[in-house]
């Protein structure tokens, strides 16, 4: 099984999973992995109740996504499958997808984590969080 990124974009749809398994799948594969990052209903950092999020991202965030599916695959035996939404989301909608394809899952879990960590480091999107309330905050701006 040679390393290949299968799917990696950034869309204002939202996010398919079963298409992302769909692209990920091999015959060589014993394992599949797969993140699913949802919008929750509460924000523990502010003890407030979310009423939806606003994802936004810089033009080439696209290109930073492929190279961090790349980095990370490095010259692992797996596929990769990743996704993230931009736009509003409403409580429940996914924001982010990432599947990996792997002959043992070790590989496959490993994968799936430091993507989504270098994600979450790395891409630049950023997140506007309004509360019921009205009031709104900016997510992932700065050190964290």
């Amino acid at each position: 099984m040679a390393p290949e990124l299968s799917l990696a974009k950034i869309s204002e749809m939202p996010l398919d999973v079963a298409a992302h398994l769909a692209a990920v799948e091999d015959s060589a594969a014993g394992a599949v992995a797969t993140f699913i990052g949802k919008v929750r209903d509460h924000d523990p950092e502010v003890d407030g109740v979310v009423q939806f999020l606003e994802y936004e991202a810089h033009p080439d965030a696209e290109t930073f996504l492929i190279d961090i599916a790349q980095r990370v695959m490095g010259d692992h035996p797996v596929r990769l499958a990743v996704s993230h939404r931009i736009g509003r989301l409403e409580v429940g909608d996914l924001a982010v997808v990432v599947a990996v394809s792997s002959p043992h899952r070790a590989l496959a879990f490993d994968v799936c984590r430091d993507v989504i960590e270098t994600i979450k480091a790395d891409l630049p999107i950023w997140k506007r969080q309004t509360d019921t309330t009205g009031e709104a905050s900016w997510k992932g701006i700065g050190p964290s």
